[in-house]
C-alpha cells in the first residue's frame, strides 16, 4: 500500500480527435516496416505459443552487439526485467539503491519485492558516483542506474561507470538500464557489455519501446553473466513474451538502416529545439536522448504547469515531471518534423 501506481504520459484529451504525443519517448518515426509486416504475418497463428527461449531474437542481438546469445534473456519489456532482478536479489530488510531523478520505475519495484528505495543526491541533474557509493550500506543489494537517464537526458561516462563498479561490494548487483543507448552518439559511453564481460554482479538491460518503435508489443531484454541468467531463468514466466513481439524484435533488428535514420532524425531536432527555445527565455536540458527537459521560468504566467495547460489546449501532450522533483519542467519527446514545428510555435507563443 506504500506504492504509488506508475502513472504514463497522456495519450488522449478528451474532446479531441487528433493530438500531438510528445510525452512518453515514443519513437518519432514508428517501428521497421519489415517490424510490421513480421507482426502482420502471424495473424494465421495466434493459437501457437510463442517460443519460450526466444532464441532466435537472442541470437540476432548477440551477433549485431557483440554478446554471447546464452547470456542474454528476453522480457515482457525491460520493466519486467527491472521487476524480476528486484524480486529475485532484494526482499524485506534489503535497500535498493538508485539516484534521485532516477525512473520510478526503481522505486516501485523495490517495494513490490519489499525492500526499502534509497535514492541518492544528484549534481546538476546527473548521477554522481560518489554519493551513490556514500550511500552503499550492509543491506544494500541492487544499484540501478539509468544511464543515459529518464527524465534528465544525462549519462555517466565509461571511466564513471567503472568507477562506480569497481567501489561496489561483489555482493551487490549493478543494473545499467541503457534504455536510450541506441541514441548516444558519444564516444565516452559504453552501454555497460564491458562491465558484464568484466564482473559477475552486473546486468545491463534494454528495450524495444524507444528506437525500435515497439512499445505496445512489449519487448525488453538483458544481458548478464551466466549466473544472473541462471536465476532469471528461473524466475520469469516460461512463456513471458508473445510471438508477435518476438517476430518484430527480429525483423527490427535487422532492419539497422531504419534505426540509422530515426538516429540522424533525432540528433537533428536535438540539436535545433535547444537554441530555439533559449532565445525565449525556455532552458532545453544537454540530453543524448529523443527528448528533452525543459526548465520554465518562474512566475504563474511562465512557468511549467501553465506551460502544460497551454499545450495541451492546442492538442500538445508533454510530461509533467512532478513524480522526479522535477516542478519546474517539462519532458518533451522528439516528434516527427510537423510535430516538434507545431510544438516551437506554440511555445512561441506562450513566452510572447
Amino acid at each position: 500500500m506504500e506504492i504509488s501506481p506508475y502513472v504514463g504520459g497522456r495519450s488522449a484529451l478528451d474532446g479531441r480527435q487528433n493530438v500531438i504525443r510528445l510525452a512518453s519517448n515514443e519513437s518519432a518515426l514508428g517501428p521497421s516496416p519489415h517490424a510490421v509486416a513480421a507482426y502482420k504475418a502471424l495473424n494465421d497463428s495466434l493459437h501457437r505459443y510463442p517460443d519460450g527461449s526466444a532464441v532466435d531474437l537472442r541470437n540476432a542481438l548477440g551477433a549485431l552487439n557483440g554478446l554471447d546469445p546464452a547470456r542474454i534473456v528476453c522480457g515482457n519489456g525491460s520493466d519486467e526485467i527491472l521487476q524480476l532482478l528486484t524480486k529475485a536479489y532484494a526482499g524485506p530488510g534489503d535497500e535498493v539503491l538508485y539516484s534521485r531523478h532516477g525512473f520510478l520505475v526503481y522505486a516501485l519495484a523495490a517495494r513490490a519485492a519489499g525492500a526499502t528505495p534509497v535514492a541518492t543526491p544528484e549534481i546538476n541533474l546527473r548521477a554522481d558516483v560518489d554519493f551513490l557509493l556514500e550511500h552503499v550500506t550492509e543491506r544494500t543489494r541492487v544499484l540501478f542506474l539509468a544511464n543515459p537517464n529518464n527524465p534528465t537526458g544525462s549519462y555517466l561516462s565509461r571511466g564513471e561507470l567503472r568507477r562506480l563498479w569497481s567501489g561496489l561490494p561483489e555482493n551487490i548487483l549493478l543494473v545499467i538500464d541503457s534504455a536510450y543507448a541506441e541514441y548516444v552518439m558519444d564516444t565516452e559511453y559504453e552501454a555497460g557489455a564491458e562491465l558484464v564481460n568484466a564482473g559477475k554482479n552486473v546486468v545491463m538491460t534494454r528495450t524495444f519501446s524507444k528506437i525500435y518503435g515497439l512499445a505496445a508489443l512489449r519487448l525488453g531484454w538483458c544481458y548478464a553473466s551466466q549466473e544472473v541468467i541462471d536465476v532469471m531463468n528461473r524466475v520469469r514466466g516460461p512463456f513471458n513474451v508473445t510471438a508477435p513481439a518476438l517476430a518484430a524484435g527480429l525483423a527490427a533488428v535487422q532492419d539497422q538502416d531504419h534505426i540509422d535514420k530515426a538516429r540522424r532524425h533525432n540528433d537533428k531536432w536535438l540539436k535545433r529545439l535547444a537554441p530555439e527555445l533559449q532565445n525565449i527565455g525556455i532552458t532545453a536540458l544537454p540530453s543524448v536522448c529523443n527528448f528533452l527537459l525543459l526548465r520554465f521560468p518562474e512566475g504563474e504566467d511562465h512557468d511549467s504547469r501553465a506551460a502544460d495547460i497551454f499545450l495541451a489546449n492546442r492538442g500538445i501532450l508533454v510530461r509533467n515531471v512532478d513524480s522526479y522533483h522535477l516542478p519546474d519542467c517539462l519532458r518533451v519527446s522528439i516528434g516527427r518534423d510537423d510535430e516538434m514545428d507545431a510544438l516551437l510555435s506554440a511555445l512561441k507563443e506562450f513566452m510572447a
